[in-house]
């Protein structure tokens, strides 16, 4: 939007902020903790009929899983979103690094650092930026070679900022486990090189829903309301 013409019009453009924060956080959670934890595997063991139905011993250890206590968790985009997740990974004991896209984040309560060495260090990644000129791309086939070889990497900003064609091609290359909620392009090409990696199951996509709670979709059309309620109030 061009907000200067349409200032120069008189034309209103606002903006809603902040709705869909819980969700987003929510689902970054939810996607680290299907790595972390294996669940899926250990559903599927229990409910097999060749699983823990015949197994001599109460329990299963041949999937380890593991805490996010005293792993690092890096955050690539410290605003609101990326602060709140911050917050929760540090109340699960998590040591927090974040680098600042824009440069002009520093906050004081965590750490800041380059770019690359969060990726060196980091056993958790997750992605809470906008998509600008500095940060399409900003992850690609270098900046994926310096990941430790089990981190796991979630993108929940913006489709664009990860180097899709690398990625496809590091997973196929590494152990590095990945979750997306967001694509360069959207609805997903059926012919992407993610859909034909080998070990699928170290990757997991849901179709940018994670703003898209109840009670986030419930948030945003009353903001909206409260934007046009404002709108007409101004104009009377």
């Amino acid at each position: 939007i061009d907000l200067d013409f349409a200032k120069n019009q008189g034309i209103a453009v606002m903006n809603v902020k902040g709705y869909s924060t819980p969700s987003v956080v929510q689902t970054t959670f939810a996607m680290a903790l299907h790595f972390l934890g294996n669940i899926s595997y250990f559903d599927h063991y229990t409910k097999s009929k060749n699983g823990w139905a015949k197994s001599p011993v109460f329990t299963n250890l041949e999937r380890p899983f593991h805490d996010i206590e005293d792993k690092t968790w890096g955050i690539i985009g410290l605003g609101t979103i990326g602060k709140k997740v911050a917050y929760i990974a540090e109340s699960f004991g998590a040591n927090i690094l974040y680098y600042s896209t824009s440069g002009c984040n520093r906050d004081s309560d965590f750490q800041r650092t380059t770019l690359d060495d969060l990726l060196s260090t980091s056993d958790i990644i997750s992605i809470h930026a906008p998509l600008t000129h500095e940060t399409y791309n900003l992850i690609g086939k270098e900046q994926l070679q310096i990941m430790k070889e089990d981190a796991i990497l979630l993108n929940l900003g913006r489709g664009g900022i990860i180097n899709e064609t690398d990625l496809a091609w590091y997973l196929d290359n590494s152990q590095i486990k990945v979750g997306l909620d967001v694509l360069e392009k959207e609805p997903i090409d059926p012919n992407h090189p993610l859909l034909k990696i080998k070990e699928p199951e170290r990757l997991l996509m849901t179709p940018h829903i994670a703003w898209a709670s109840v009670e986030s979709r419930k948030r945003l059309i009353a903001c909206i309301c409260d934007n046009i309620a404002k709108f007409i109030g101004e104009k009377r």
